[in-house]
C-alpha cells in the first residue's frame, strides 16, 4: 500500500503535498501497530509455556473440584435409594406378616370346621393321657419308671394319630372334655 500511495502521490504533486503528513502519520502508527502485534506474538510465544502450564493446572484442579463434588452428589443418591429401599422392604415385610397371619388363621378355622384338632387341643390331650397315665400307674402299684417310658412315647404317638384320626367324631369330642376338665 505504501508503493502505490507514493506513485499516485509523485504523479500529482498537489496532492502530494497535502497527503504527504497524513501518510506519513498513518505510515507511523500502521508500523507501530505492526511492531506492537510482533512484540505481542513475541512475548506470547515465551510466556506461552508457562500460561499453558498454569491454564493445565487450573484445570486439573476444576476437574477434581467437579468429580469430588459429583461423587458426592452420587453417595447421597446412592444412600437415598438405599434408605427407600429398605423402607420398600420392610413395608413389603410387614405386608408378608399380614398375609401369612391371614392365611395361618383362615387354615386354622378351616381344619377346625373339618373336625381336626388344634395343636393346643393335641397338647392338652397328652397333658390328660400323661395325668391318666400316672392316676393308672399310683393305682395299680407300677413304680413310675414303668410309667415313664410311655410318657415319652404317647407325645410321638398322639401326634402321628391324631391326623389319622381327625375325621372321627370321638376326636371332636375329647378335645371338648379336655377344656371341661382342664
Amino acid at each position: 500500500m505504501v508503493t502505490k500511495t507514493r506513485k499516485s502521490g509523485t504523479a500529482s504533486t498537489g496532492a502530494t503535498a497535502s497527503a504527504s503528513p497524513l501518510s506519513g502519520a498513518i505510515k507511523d502508527s500502521a508500523q507501530q501497530i505492526w511492531l506492537a502485534g510482533l512484540g505481542a506474538f513475541s512475548k506470547a510465544q515465551a510466556e506461552g509455556g508457562k500460561a499453558f502450564e498454569t491454564l493445565v493446572k487450573e484445570g486439573l484442579s476444576m476437574q477434581r473440584k467437579t468429580q469430588a463434588v459429583a461423587e458426592e452428589r452420587i453417595n447421597e443418591a446412592t444412600q437415598r435409594m438405599t434408605n427407600m429401599a429398605s423402607d420398600i422392604g420392610s413395608k413389603a415385610a410387614g405386608q408378608w406378616d399380614k398375609l401369612e397371619n391371614i392365611f395361618e388363621d383362615r387354615v386354622a378355622k378351616a381344619l377346625n370346621k373339618l373336625g381336626v384338632p388344634s395343636a393346643r387341643d393335641i397338647e392338652a390331650l397328652i397333658e390328660r393321657i400323661d395325668a391318666l397315665s400316672a392316676a393308672v400307674a399310683g393305682d395299680s402299684g407300677k413304680t413310675v419308671k414303668a410309667a415313664a417310658p410311655r410318657k415319652a412315647a404317647a407325645p410321638k404317638s398322639a401326634a402321628k394319630a391324631a391326623p389319622k384320626e381327625a375325621g372321627a367324631k370321638p376326636a371332636r369330642k375329647a378335645p371338648a372334655r379336655a377344656r371341661k376338665a382342664a
